[in-house]
């Protein structure tokens, strides 16, 4: 399963990836936070849809990403 940036408002097209919950290889519950994303108008975590290892980080901390990206896969 990828995680990918989600909708976060009207006229966001893109975030930063500002900190990563977990490090590869962790085990995640469902809708734990994964990721912290930061944009000029908020800061969003976005949680993960199902259970799983943190297999790639896609984006890393410091690094934008736009809506809909993968930025990293849960297995």
């Amino acid at each position: 399963m990828k995680v990918t940036v989600p909708e976060l408002g009207e006229g966001i097209t893109k975030a930063m990836v500002a900190f990563w919950h977990f490090k590869l290889g962790d085990k995640i519950k469902a809708d734990e936070d994964v990721v912290e994303l930061v944009t000029d108008k908020a800061t969003f975590n976005v949680p993960a849809a199902k259970a799983g290892v943190l297999k790639e980080i896609l984006v890393e901390e410091g690094s934008e990403a736009k809506i809909g990206q993968a930025i990293a896969v849960i297995e």
